[in-house]
């Protein structure tokens, strides 16, 4: 049943490959249908595994037999048309692909009873087809008010720390925001079959280690949460600034993240860390719009036309970063960013930034969750408030330190901190630097245009 190089049979990798519903490949009502199930796999594909996951108790066996039920879907509905309650349909079809997997292998076990015993009571004919899931919605093989706990254990599970940050952040993106191998692979710019690997790696890995699909004790939760939301945090960075490729910023990867941040924080309403990522996620959202030019090179923060950034998602940053506030327990790592980021996103222009409260932020952000890109940060935000003198004494310690070794980050940094300060042959060498150490070529190419200038100065 398990698809041995752990692809995914999503709708798109299915009508992609030349299937029924492949476009330009069949009558209309097969690329209906191919619409039809794309749009409920991307909408409610965390909460049909979710449901198959608790209702089989393993975790890969759920993900399996709801791509087996997609691919039926492209079939059968291209040919009977979608059916009046599609989710019900490819539970009920996904449930019974299982019953047949645990007949093959094991005949009458106790296991094949449990999941089957419903079925001798007619729950469901044996031809589910297009005829199952229309019926009464207390027909569905899940309990409807289990729905947010199903969808909570497959974030905890997918997100589960014995698995590799890597192996996490694709199996989060695959079972919770239905993305197929292909778009993953296309999000972080490597091979399809490197994600596939991930991905088969991960569930044998959560089978080998025993873990159930279940919720951790509330004891446990939020100490779990943590792993969580630096999943989130990893999808949404590389989202807002790619790490390599041609492209500044890949918004269908940062949409994916804010997605899941506002349905973790539907599911997890008593959480401030989770709102104060998602208010981190809505208030770096809104620049996006101002953060690349009409050819996609990369526009820097003072040289934004601010009237481009996204007003709404503004005002839900700044509404959820309130909402933080009563809870009463003081800002987390991720409320300290979400209040950095309010600072740029309510300032009418660079010079007019409360940069003297930006370093008190970073300040206490080094303190809950120290880390060498913070303290580089906060040297950026001493140099707009106080000067390049003193921001360049704590970047050259930071390189001392050889905390950001290969990073073109702290080069760049330094670079434009020695051009302010007029030491012209070293700003133009480390912006050199920072260009040779960059792998995302609109913001190599911003370096090098500054090195440029710098060299023409020289002349």
């Amino acid at each position: 049943m398990a698809r041995a190089d752990g692809s995914a049979l999503t709708p798109g990798n299915a009508a992609g490959s030349g299937g029924p519903g492949a476009p330009g490949d069949g009558p209309p009502v097969a690329e209906a249908a191919r619409r039809a199930v794309e749009a409920v796999w991307r909408i409610e594909s965390a909460r049909i595994v979710g449901a198959l996951a608790r209702y089989t108790g393993d975790f890969a066996l759920a993900e399996d037999v709801a791509q087996e039920a997609l691919a039926e879907a492209l079939v059968s509905w291209s040919r009977e048309g979608a059916p009046d309650n599609p989710v019900g349909w490819l539970l009920a079809t996904a449930r019974r692909r299982a019953i047949d997997g645990f007949r093959r292998r094991a005949a009458l076990d106790e296991r094949y009873s449990l999941l089957a015993g419903p079925l001798a009571d007619g729950e469901f004919s044996a031809g589910a087809g297009a005829a199952a899931g229309q019926g009464r919605t207390d027909e569905l093989p899940w309990d409807p008010d289990q729905v947010d706990d199903d969808v909570l254990a497959l974030v905890f599970t997918a997100c589960h720390p014995v698995l590799s940050t890597e192996a996490r952040v694709a199996l989060t993106l695959r079972v919770v925001g239905g993305l197929s191998s292909e778009e993953i692979a296309r999000a972080f710019l490597v091979p399809v079959p490197t994600v596939q690997a991930r991905i088969t790696r991960a569930k044998k890995t959560l089978g080998a280690a025993g873990v159930p699909f279940a919720l951790p004790p509330a004891e446990e939760r939020r100490e779990r949460l943590g792993g969580v939301l630096s999943v989130l945090y990893v999808i949404f960075t590389e989202g807002s600034t790619a790490t390599v490729g041609d492209s500044l910023l890949r918004p269908d990867l940062a949409r994916e993240a804010l997605r899941l941040a506002r349905m973790l924080a539907a599911l997890l309403p008593a959480e401030p860390e989770v709102y104060g990522q998602l208010a981190l996620f809505e208030l770096t959202a809104a620049r996006f719009p101002a953060r690349t030019g009409p050819d996609g090179e990369a526009v820097l923060l003072e040289d934004q036309d601010r009237r481009l950034w996204d007003r709404s998602a503004i005002r839900r940053g700044l509404a959820t970063l309130g909402r933080v506030a009563t809870f009463g327990r003081g800002l987390g790592p991720y409320g300290l960013q979400a209040a950095i980021a309010a600072c740029h996103a309510t300032a009418p222009s660079v010079a007019e930034t409360d940069w003297e409260r930006i370093v008190l932020l970073y300040e206490a952000l080094g303190r809950v969750a120290p880390s060498p890109v913070v303290e580089l940060n906060r040297a950026v935000a001493v140099a707009m408030a106080s000067g390049p003198e003193q921001a360049l004494v704590l970047v050259d310690d930071l390189a001392v330190s050889g905390r950001l070794a290969g990073s073109h980050l702290l080069p760049g940094v330094r670079g434009e901190l020695l051009r302010r300060l007029g030491r012209i042959a070293e700003a133009r060498a480390e912006l050199e630097l920072a260009a040779r150490l960059c792998r995302n070529a609109p913001e190599r190419a911003v370096l090098l245009r500054k090195a440029a200038a710098l060299a023409r100065d020289l002349e």
